[in-house]
């Protein structure tokens, strides 16, 4: 869900506002589509507003199969004499090659019935065959309105079921195959046709999908709670609905030149329920800050726990998991659907991780991202060689499809590579401990005597980025980290320049030795490439970038420190006791090349990004002003970072 978190503008969440920049224009669509607006029936009775375009030259001896998306950001247009200003596809090589394409408003959003849930839980049972499905009474009918709870059991599998097996029977001239693919909460629709799919779907495309919001996608990272995102996204997506509506308005008014003075004069986190923000109109909000901890509420939205039902003992959908490296909202989602999907024994399954934000492989052009030029168009180079054969090979029986397992870009020598399995099977591990002097040594210096510290100030908070913002600036996850690094909040470690290359290829384990004045803390940790000092600037220069010394981050992220030992049962730290932190950060597949160097930062806030953590053992979510506290945190030497490397 908040999986869509694209707050440099709200509408570029949507999948649907990704994809207009790379879509053919309406006279396109009106020359070559028919647009059908249809309220399909669901098991329960509850009608999904879906719009669905058939090309005009679609015949008994000329059929299409369907490519759907099913999103909770508008099927819009609505009414059959309004057709899109782009599209109908969610590209403009799928548009071209003719689809008969369908748009949903799921459950609960925008003009479908229903009641609408953040990140549906799923069902416990299997979909049942259409034969066995229940037939609603007319009270049951009656009963499925916007306010009503369904009246029969169903979840984003069933509704997808139910939408497949109708258009099946409703659309002539269809050839049997449906494929469904969206990007960021469409990506988690899509995941979620996966568990007992209907068995016309071929072909699956969770592309930055949402996944678990409260271990690393949009809503939490380890915890942490990711405030700049979600109060700017909840503000529009979170509106309550009195009825069927065309449009969402904003719950209050928000605009400010400059988020890092924003939020820390917002003050504690439950002042954002105050009269002129959510004011307790924000359902998701609400649930957002009222489950503090990993339990059944995040737990039943996390639909790795369901992807091992993708119809067990027959043929399954091939799928095509799509992630950008740089995607601020669900990395985490794309790397781990992928893997969850691997452990089941007959998948057909593949990854795809490029050098892009959020969704953007379906850009037009996507050369370049902060200050750093990749040589190639990579959108592009996906669509051709990956996404656009991928669904006329499953759907159309039309060319030859033969990708690879994990087609992987290299962020560090702007290349392809490609692999048998992801992450490699060649990959070996290689630990660097955080030593004294502000080294990072291959091995233990073994003085863990010597430890170094830092005083982490709530009202001081490290910022994120550089500079002033009104939004998130979208290239923090690459960006120069020398403004972090001249803070005395900021511990820094590098080795001495690389003597040969070193490829890191898979994820990066953090193990910290931690000692504390407070009682909580959070701890982010950043693997940073450190460019020479030889490294020329950029010709032109527009930016007047300074490149040598350049301290380019590759991976960060947040680990709220009284989640270290259990998500679901956090504990407080003991003040003044030597204390194990371990995490995870999110895999990365970058070159360090030689004469670089490997630096590591860590810090105990990360904002307005991550809220602030009070540094006393409180529920954050209530805490007061009194809570938030200073706190002296010591790092042993005996700390390390493991990274997954290719020798």
């Amino acid at each position: 869900m908040p999986a869509r978190l694209f707050t440099v503008l709200v509408t570029c969440l949507m999948a649907g506002s990704v994809v207009a920049q790379n879509s053919v224009d309406t006279a396109f669509v009106r020359t070559n589509y028919t647009k059908i607006d249809r309220q399909i029936p669901m098991r329960d009775g509850a009608k999904l507003y879906t719009v669905i375009y058939v090309p005009k030259d679609a015949s008994p001896t000329n059929r299409y199969p369907f490519l759907m998306e099913r999103t909770p950001y508008s099927a819009s247009p609505y009414g059959e004499a309004n057709y899109p200003k782009q599209g109908p596809g969610q590209s403009v090589e799928l548009s071209r090659e003719k689809f008969i394409f369908v748009n949903q408003d799921v459950r609960g959003r925008y003009m479908s019935e229903g009641q609408f849930e953040e990140m549906t839980p799923g069902l416990n049972s299997p979909a049942p065959s259409p034969h066995q499905m229940p037939r609603p009474s007319r009270a049951a009918k009656k009963s499925a309105t916007v306010a009503n709870v369904p009246a029969a059991p169903t979840d984003e599998s069933t509704d997808t079921y139910d939408t497949v097996e109708w258009l099946l029977k409703n659309v002539p001239n269809n050839n049997g195959r449906v494929g469904i693919m969206g990007i960021s909460y469409p990506g988690f629709y899509a995941s979620a046709a996966l568990p007992n799919a209907h068995p016309a779907i071929k072909a699956v495309s969770p592309q930055a999908p949402v996944t678990d919001e409260f271990m690393g996608d949009d809503a939490r990272h380890n915890g942490a709670f990711f405030l700049l995102d979600n109060f700017s996204f909840m503000n529009y997506f979170d509106t309550p609905r009195a009825g069927l509506q065309e449009n969402y308005p904003t719950i209050f008014q928000y605009k400010t030149n400059d988020a890092y003075q924003f939020f820390l004069n917002l003050g504690p986190l439950k002042n954002a329920n105050g009269p002129a923000y959510f004011n307790n109109k924000g359902k998701i909000w609400n649930e957002y800050l009222a489950h503090e901890t990993y339990d059944a509420y995040w737990q039943s939205r996390d639909i790795r726990r369901h992807l091992g039902q993708v119809r067990a003992g027959a043929t399954p959908p091939a799928t095509l998991v799509v992630g950008g490296w740089y995607d601020a909202e669900d990395l985490f989602g794309a790397l781990n659907t992928y893997k969850t999907l691997e452990k089941n024994a007959n998948n057909r399954n593949q990854l795809v991780m490029g050098p892009w934000t959020h969704g953007a492989w379906a850009r037009r052009d996507w050369s370049a991202f902060g200050d750093f030029q990749f040589g190639s168009n990579t959108a592009q180079a996906y669509r051709d060689s990956v996404e656009t054969p991928f669904f006329l090979y499953h759907l159309k029986d039309k060319g030859r499809y033969v990708s690879d397992e994990a087609r992987m870009f290299n962020t560090g020598t702007n290349q392809w590579q490609s692999f048998a399995t992801w992450p490699p099977k060649a990959a070996t591990e290689q630990t660097f401990f955080l030593a004294a002097g502000n080294q990072l040594a291959n091995a233990s210096t073994g003085n863990s005597n010597v430890p170094v510290e830092y005083t982490s100030d709530p009202a001081k908070p490290v910022p994120y980025t550089d500079g002033t913002w009104a939004r998130r600036n979208n290239a923090y996850m690459v960006e120069d980290q020398r403004f972090a690094a001249r803070r005395p909040d900021v511990l820094v470690f590098q080795t001495e320049p690389l003597q040969n290359d070193l490829t890191l290829a898979g994820a990066i384990s953090v193990d910290l030795r931690v000692t504390m004045t407070g009682t909580d803390a959070d701890f982010i940790v950043k693997l940073i490439d450190v460019l020479p000092d030889s490294t020329s600037n950029p010709r032109p220069n527009p930016k007047n970038i300074t490149m040598a010394g350049y301290q380019r981050l590759v991976r960060g992220d947040v680990m709220r420190g009284k989640f270290r030992k259990s998500m679901e049962k956090p504990e407080a730290f003991v003040p003044g006791q030597s204390t194990p932190v371990s995490f995870t950060l999110n895999d990365a597949l970058h070159t360090f090349k030689k004469g670089h160097r490997l630096m590591i930062q860590v810090q105990s806030s990360w904002f307005p990004l991550v809220d602030r953590n009070p540094q006393t053992f409180v529920n954050i979510s209530t805490a007061s002003e009194a809570d938030f506290q200073k706190s002296t945190i010591r790092i042993g030497t005996d700390s390390s970072v493991t990274l997954t490397v290719l020798k």
